[in-house]
């Protein structure tokens, strides 16, 4: 009964640090793994960097060609997009 006593914190600490930091990142990475893997060609997208720009190619080996510019076109990794600003709608 005094080994359990003994342990019992240990693992309730573990468990909180579980429902309140892990599980929350382990979400928010599988959220930002969605939303890039969702990226096409003239979404509006910001990269980690800051940029802002409209994606005009999505190459494989997860790279994009994103225009910055008018008619300056950049090459940036997939995983860097921060977020996704302005999604083109599919037509059906």
């Amino acid at each position: 009964m005094g080994d359990i006593t003994q342990i019992l914190p240990f693992i309730l600490i573990f468990a909180i640090m579980y429902f309140l930091l892990i599980r929350p990142q382990q979400k928010k990475v599988k959220e930002h793994k969605a939303l890039v893997e969702a990226i096409k060609k003239g979404d509006e997208v910001v990269t980690q960097g800051g940029l802002i720009g409209k994606v005009t190619k999505v190459k494989g080996e997860g790279r994009l060609e994103v225009e910055i510019a008018s008619g300056v076109k950049a090459q940036v990794v997939q995983a860097t997009i921060a977020q996704v600003l302005n999604k083109t709608e599919t037509k059906k």
